[in-house]
């Protein structure tokens, strides 16, 4: 019997989503660079252009990337596939799965495959619906937002950086308190804090630590922006090895 989360449908309407993406870019793509002849824009600089803005999109697709094979093991291939190829990130689309997962009682959460349709769907609805608000919303009130956020910045610069880097480090920390102190099922290996999870966050912060640092003493402008899918991809690769080269005991030993 065929997974239902690799079915031939689902690769169809991948396939089309992705197609409609890529004709949307090329469509403005064209208008682009017709706008910018117009404007008297060399097409050395317009080429220059491009090439900056293709590069520019290489760290973030690795980080969309690992985020995918993040979730294909519970979600299959297709759906992480076809939310990341329009909008979202890892820490929303991890999150919103992982909390429907948890409201539906799913034994393992997200660290199992998903094989109950019913499931699957919830959990598809669940990140997609989060990720269309903004959709709406934006259009409609982003010129008043940004006025207010712009004003509100403006007369309080301090308590702005302030609550931003808040903000950001409560995400961070709540990825950290997960690998820490994650609570999994008795009798699974694997799914709650233990040696694996701990070996595998301080690889990705060691290696994270080490690129920014190379990048900030070389110069390497160009190699910030890859920091943090290079260290999610080697810190996926060392829960493999460890996985692999610790005792049994040792590498699946959880404490949650």
């Amino acid at each position: 019997m065929q997974d239902f989360r690799q079915s031939s449908f689902l690769y169809l309407l991948g396939a089309a989503l992705a197609l409609f993406i890529v004709a949307q870019s090329l469509f403005f793509l064209r208008k682009a660079w017709r706008r910018g002849r117009e404007l008297g824009i060399s097409p050395a600089t317009l080429r220059g252009a491009v090439g900056s803005s293709v590069l520019f999109t290489v760290a973030p697709s690795m980080a969309i990337a690992a985020t995918v094979l993040a979730l294909s093991n519970s979600l299959g291939l297709v759906l992480p596939w076809m939310r990341m190829s329009v909008i979202g990130n890892f820490s929303y689309e991890a999150t919103a799965a992982s909390a429907a997962a948890g409201a539906l009682g799913l034994p393992g959460g997200l660290s199992e495959p998903v094989t109950d349709p019913a499931a699957f769907s919830a959990i598809a609805w669940v990140m997609t619906i989060g990720s269309i608000f903004p959709l709406i919303l934006l259009p409609v009130f982003l010129k008043k937002i940004q006025a207010k956020i712009g004003k509100t910045a403006q007369s309080n610069a301090p308590w702005t950086d302030l609550m931003g880097a808040a903000a950001f480090i409560g995400l961070i920390a709540a990825f950290v308190a997960r690998a820490l102190a994650g609570q999994g099922e008795a009798d699974r290996a694997g799914d709650g804090a233990g040696v694996l999870s701990v070996l595998t966050l301080v690889t990705a912060i060691a290696v994270m630590l080490l690129l920014e640092l190379l990048a900030e003493k070389r110069g390497w402008k160009w190699a910030q922006p890859f920091t943090m899918p290079v260290s999610m991809f080697t810190a996926m690769g060392a829960a493999v090895a460890f996985a692999q080269i610790l005792p049994e005991r040792v590498a699946f030993l959880e404490w949650r």
